[in-house]
């Protein structure tokens, strides 16, 4: 099956929009109203939800939601070309109802809840009346669910939850806190008796779940399943992240080819100086190797599924760090000292750009990942030599054409000559 490299031109018309959308409305919003999205100020609020209307009359919201799980259902790959646009303005992925760590959360719950969760909590999400975090990772166990401690214990009507979480994004404004065990995902609301957020870090936050009761209907989908929503969760969190980490690095090439062209040094504009060039045109080429990689990946996802594709997604993330890191680190160097301040976009993409390496799963675990399913389509070559030994495929070749030798002794004589020659050269 082929892969079309177009786009429909009525899917680029809402391209279009968006792009424009995004440059003269949420980037104002996010220059004068910081976290506009978050406030509960009536008018700040108004704002906010003056441009959510519009992005709703143009069907964009929840993007990322499948059309049977009540979203748009545009397919990873549209949501793909959409999300490279929205990752270059901070609160446009809110403003589109389309922002981690709600997105994998309620995509859980649209997949996994019962009527009545959804109602409790989906839809107030949906609606942005209601925010949340996802606490899977833990202090002692890193990302691995193997080594993980929090437990869930049952206890009449209640569940008994005790642990600690490390790495819990935006856990501390968050309304409720989705909350992975080892025998469940449990929805936890944050103003719980037993919920402990510890002074730091502040974004994402070291949490103690100590003797949390919550209801039995707390519980999301089946007991024991927290690694099965996890994995619908993560899968699709993943390539959302890459998708708009590839706005951040075009963001900060934009950013290093204009001041090229508006710098002097040593006599001449920096775009002159080769090493200058050589990290535009590195900066340039790795862009271009991830766009392609990670639309590709979308494209496969949307014909096959998340799991099918766990290979590339496991891939795509640990290149989007890589290249994150190498693009920005190249547009800090050409900015100069301006680069280091924060009076551009630069210093804090290029400090985040560890954090991409580490967020959902460090980088050496995917790479690890990938490495074990890759080998999974191989077989070790049998006795000393690897299949492609020239010496055994040359005699191999030679068993091929004995026949057609025997009948021709003349290509046998040609056949020796070029053996000879062959033998001459090693």
């Amino acid at each position: 099956m082929g892969w079309d490299f177009s786009t429909e031109p009525e899917f680029q018309v809402k391209l279009d929009w968006v792009e424009k959308f995004c440059r003269e409305e949420v980037e104002p919003l996010d220059l004068v109203f910081p976290y506009a999205v978050r406030s509960k100020d009536p008018k700040i609020k108004a704002l906010v939800k003056g441009l959510q209307d519009q992005v709703k009359a143009q069907g964009l919201w929840a993007l990322f939601l499948d059309e049977e799980l009540g979203g748009p259902g545009l397919g990873q790959l549209k949501l793909g070309l959409i999300n490279e646009i929205l990752g270059r303005y901070g609160s446009a992925p809110q403003i589109f109802g389309s922002a981690a760590p709600d997105t994998g959360n309620m995509e859980m719950l649209a997949a996994y809840g019962t009527e009545e969760q959804k109602q409790r909590w989906l839809v107030p999400m949906l609606n942005q009346e209601m925010w949340s975090a996802y606490s899977m990772t833990e202090p002692q166990g890193g990302s691995d669910p193997n080594l993980f401690k929090t437990h869930a214990v049952r206890d009449g009507d209640e569940w008994i939850i005790n642990g600690e979480k490390w790495f819990t994004s935006a856990g501390r404004v968050a309304d409720i806190l989705f909350v992975m065990c080892t025998n469940g995902m449990f929805v936890v609301p944050r103003n719980t008796p037993g919920v402990e957020i510890m002074p730091e870090p502040r974004s994402h936050n070291h949490i103690i779940y100590r003797d949390v009761r919550v209801p039995a209907d707390h519980l999301l989908g089946p007991e024991d399943g927290a690694k099965v929503l996890a994995q619908r969760r993560l899968g699709g969190g993943r390539i959302h992240h890459a998708m708009r980490t590839i706005a951040q690095c075009k963001l900060a090439f934009d950013m290093m080819c204009e001041r090229a062209l508006s710098r002097e040094s040593h006599g001449k504009i920096i775009a002159e100086h080769q090493m200058v060039q050589e990290k535009i045109a590195d900066s340039y080429a790795s862009i271009q190797m991830l766009r392609l990689f990670v639309l590709e990946t979308a494209w496969k996802i949307d014909n096959s599924s998340t799991q099918e594709t766990r290979t590339d997604i496991a891939a795509v993330k640990y290149t989007m760090a890589k290249v994150l890191r190498e693009v920005s680190f190249n547009a800090l160097h050409i900015l100069g000292s301006l680069g280091t301040t924060n009076l551009t976009p630069i210093q804090a993409m290029y400090s985040a750009a560890p954090t991409m390496g580490i967020a959902d799963g460090v980088d050496e675990v995917h790479k690890a990942t990938v490495a074990r399913n890759v080998l999974k389509s191989y077989r070790p070559h049998e006795g000393y030599w690897p299949t492609e030994y020239i010496p055994a495929k040359r005699a191999a070749a030679r068993e091929k054409f004995e026949p057609m030798f025997v009948a021709d002794p003349d290509l046998r004589t040609i056949a020796d000559g070029y053996a000879k020659y062959i033998a001459a050269r090693t």
